[in-house]
């Protein structure tokens, strides 16, 4: 375990982050506490969390997201470095982690990349092909139906093989960003088959192709959610795995799913479970899962991977799990692997204002503790530093504020 606190100077390797938002953010502060280091950043836009930060030096370039432009940006990048210092290359959003393992061979040649290769990214990277990882390997998951597009415009009522509510969101989670269309949400729960039969035709409408996974409905809120993060390093050894249970999620179309409060827990049985996974596919670098416990059957069923860490996972350095120092120590300093890190913690990760936990989150045990936590100060952010600048911290108080809101209009109890 490694301590927020204990700030080593380091000037002999550079940060990379691609991507400008909240992950950016949570990744730049892990580098800055743990060896005061300030991030650079490459993104398509200034985001709020990043806009007016001193942890992070951003550039914007246009198209950057999609090649030719990262690529040849990349290559400018590469040809301007310091041949005495070491970059390391991180992805801050799916679409960047596909760029890199797309370009995977010739970005090592310039900077250190912890990521899995094109081959185990097309084996994982879409939900579709993760289901198929997850029958091989024994990892349980929703019942699932795969919808494609030639099945939407043949005009045939499509067969699901469970009853409404359903889940729907889209395999292809890279191709969906660049997709809008009235109604567009990161994610859906549909109640009735109506809902369904008018939603499909429009998301190939709007120039969609990707294939959409429809899902039997797991009952229960958002405290039956959670999420794994976890570093594995050159090797394929698990060096750290941490689990959170996330008490309420954003309930705004864009961001739906995004967690807003995450009461950290340890549970030997999941943190197995998944280190075997990981371990078997010849995993690298850093993973974020999404889970839901079933209580018809008693098993949490994972929703999908994500090849990198995840939006939340301050939550990790929050607790006293640095990521940036697993995978500094794994592939800049190359200290060997002594064991996994099964993280545990006492800190309480919020993203929006108290008032927002207190109203909406369901009233339950984890609530009581969570209450507990705030009432005894064990709490933090991703949003706020206190080495970072007033225009910052007030542009995020001014994020909370619009949570605030969003609930207000979007949320509905399950």
């Amino acid at each position: 375990m490694n301590k927020m606190s204990s700030k080593e100077k380091r000037t002999d390797f550079q940060p990379i982050l691609l991507g400008t938002d909240f992950n950016c953010y949570g990744m730049a502060r892990s580098f800055y506490s743990q060896y005061g280091i300030k991030s650079i950043a490459y993104g398509v836009m200034h985001m709020a969390p990043t806009r007016y930060t001193k942890l992070v030096d951003v550039h914007v370039i246009e198209g950057f997201n999609e090649d030719p432009v990262f690529i040849e940006t990349m290559r400018k990048i590469a040809a301007n470095l310091d041949p005495d210092k070491k970059y390391l290359l991180l992805s801050c959003g799916d679409g960047y982690t596909e760029l890199i393992a797309k370009h995977l061979d010739e970005l090592k040649k310039s900077f250190i990349c912890p990521y899995v290769d094109a081959e185990l990214f097309k084996r994982l990277g879409t939900k579709e092909t993760f289901y198929e990882a997850a029958e091989k390997y024994g990892l349980p998951y929703p019942k699932t139906k795969i919808i494609t597009k030639e099945e939407v415009e043949s005009g045939q009522p499509i067969e699901l093989p469970f009853d409404f509510p359903i889940a729907l969101k889209p395999s292809d989670s890279v191709e969906w960003l660049d997709i809008q269309f009235e109604g567009r949400k990161k994610a859906y729960v549909l109640d009735k088959r109506e809902q369904f039969d008018e939603l499909m035709p429009k998301i190939y409408q709007a120039g969609y192709t990707g294939k959409m996974i429809a899902q039997d409905f797991i009952p229960g809120d958002d405290s039956n959610m959670r999420t794994v993060n976890a570093y594995v390093d050159s090797d394929h050894h698990v060096r750290m795995i941490s689990l959170a249970h996330p008490l309420l999620e954003d309930p705004s179309p864009v961001a739906v799913g995004n967690y807003m409060v995450i009461l950290p827990e340890k549970d030997m049985a999941i943190y197995k479970t998944i280190q075997k996974f990981l371990e078997e596919v010849k995993y690298v670098g850093f993973a974020d899962f999404d889970m839901k416990y079933d209580r018809r059957d008693k098993q949490f069923k994972i929703f999908e991977i994500n090849l990198r860490q995840g939006r939340s996972s301050f939550y990790c350095t929050l607790n006293g799990y640095n990521l940036a120092k697993y995978v500094v120590d794994d592939v800049i300093d190359h200290k060997p692997f002594t064991g996994t890190d099964y993280a545990d913690g006492d800190m309480l990760w919020m993203n929006g204002p108290k008032k927002v936990f207190y109203k909406y989150a369901k009233e339950n045990e984890y609530k009581e503790k969570a209450k507990q936590l705030l009432a005894a100060g064990k709490w933090g952010t991703t949003a706020f530093d206190k080495h970072d600048t007033l225009k910052q911290r007030l542009l995020m108080h001014y994020s909370f504020w619009i949570i605030n809101k969003n609930y207000q209009k979007y949320f509905v109890q399950r």
